[in-house]
């Protein structure tokens, strides 16, 4: 009898913690790109992504656990299950289309060169011949960079770090940084080291790009967790909380 009881005890503390798991999501994100995912002076993350992720937690009842991951390296994370979904200013691109899947668009693509104010430089092949220009690796703007530019005189260096950008822009090594405008404004626009610095040109305007909005990207094939995401996404997009924290992040 004690040896049946003990193993009922066993298999209900099994079932306990096996459904504690499968009430958690982990988000794999970078925390390094302000103002979609930073880390405040007491550790704690925050960012547009961060209150994204911890709604769209709430509205399907599951826990966030928020893991942190290199951005060069969230692929290799999903797809080793260190996570669930990456979230983490993702953009649907269709190498990435390959091996995940999306949800639907969170918020659209912004990208903007960044370069020294009265540079002159424009965000073109031709203006940007025999410069350098910072990219962060495994994004949207380096593929676009590489694909445009390269090919064209335009040295694309690439950065696992968006804050290494910023630094070799600002002494120097680099000519400019192509970025979310967001990112680049809360990055580095607004604190001292950028203050000499500038959105250089227009908005980047590539088909490409535009299709690219924001996403959470998740295990190809895994329906069940990507119908969750986007049942609360739809949620939070129609009782306004979607907006609302877009104002509150990218109001400028």
């Amino acid at each position: 009898m004690l040896k049946i009881n003990g193993t009922l005890a066993a298999l209900a503390a099994f079932a306990i913690a096996t459904t504690a798991h499968a009430a958690d999501l982990r988000f794999g994100t970078d925390a390094a790109y302000p103002p979609y995912e930073y880390k405040l002076p007491d550790g704690r993350l925050a960012g547009l992504d961060i209150d994204i992720g911890n709604a769209l937690c709430a509205a399907a009842k599951v826990k966030c656990v928020w893991v942190e991951n290199s951005f060069d390296g969230m692929v290799a994370g999903l797809q080793s299950r260190k996570f669930d979904a990456i979230n983490s200013a993702l953009a649907a691109t269709d190498a990435r289309r390959a091996v995940m899947d999306f949800t639907a668009p969170l918020y659209p693509a912004d990208i903007r060169l960044v370069a020294k104010k009265g540079s002159g430089l424009r965000p073109d092949a031709k203006s940007l011949s025999g410069r350098h220009v910072g990219v962060l690796q495994g994004s949207v703007q380096a593929a676009f960079a590489k694909a445009n530019w390269a090919k064209n005189g335009v040295s694309v260096d690439e950065y696992a770090d968006q804050n290494a950008v910023y630094a070799d822009l600002a002494n120097g090594r680099l000519d400019a940084t192509l970025v979310l405008g967001a990112a680049a404004k809360s990055g580095f626009l607004d604190k001292p080291q950028g203050a000499n610095f500038e959105l250089a040109g227009p908005r980047i305007d590539d088909p490409a790009i535009r299709a690219a909005g924001a996403v959470i990207g998740v295990r190809k094939n895994d329906a069940k967790t990507r119908d969750m995401l986007d049942a609360a996404l739809k949620q939070l997009r129609d009782d306004g909380t979607i907006d609302r924290l877009m104002r509150k992040h990218l109001v400028n």
